[in-house]
């Protein structure tokens, strides 16, 4: 039998609306979504006046642009996983650490696709309202991934 706190942790809504285990749902759910690449899918789970920031694409606001965005990348990725390697549910703020992976295939962001693979660990942060993510701030090594596909040199050292 769990403890009464953990029951209660895991049963009371934070002030966002959402309980702990309706958090881990939507992001079970945006696993699936990942798997298939499904930009729509994704996009859903986002509030209409929704703001990412990104290294790679910089601050969007609103749903259908986040889509878009996440259609870019699928195409010029079409071979990408992403792998959750660990969730923290805190209240209504959420800590995800990625494992992205793919081949540089499709047109990105206005570079010819390179053939390249590549692999980072992304840190994404999101706060969570009304069943929606209302901000989500993506932390990864965009100038790594850069070089990965080809399109930058680094200097040895």
């Amino acid at each position: 039998m769990a403890p009464e706190s953990m029951i209660h942790a895991h049963s009371q809504p934070d002030r966002g609306g959402m309980t702990r285990d309706e958090i881990s749902a939507l992001f079970e759910r945006r696993q699936r979504a990942y798997d298939a690449l499904d930009a729509k899918a994704l996009a859903d789970d986002y509030a209409s006046d929704a703001t990412v920031e990104s290294p790679m694409g910089g601050t969007h606001q609103g749903r259908e642009t986040i889509e878009t965005v996440f259609q870019a990348f699928f195409d010029a990725f079409v071979d990408m996983t992403v792998m959750t390697d660990r969730l923290i549910i805190d209240g209504h703020s959420v800590a995800q650490v990625l494992a992205v992976e793919g081949t540089h295939v499709g047109t990105f962001l206005g570079l010819e696709p390179t053939g390249k693979p590549f692999r980072f660990t992304a840190a994404v942060v999101y706060d969570v309202e009304d069943g929606r993510i209302a901000r989500e701030r993506r932390i990864y090594d965009f100038t790594g991934f850069l070089i990965q596909i080809g399109v930058l040199r680094a200097k040895p050292v």
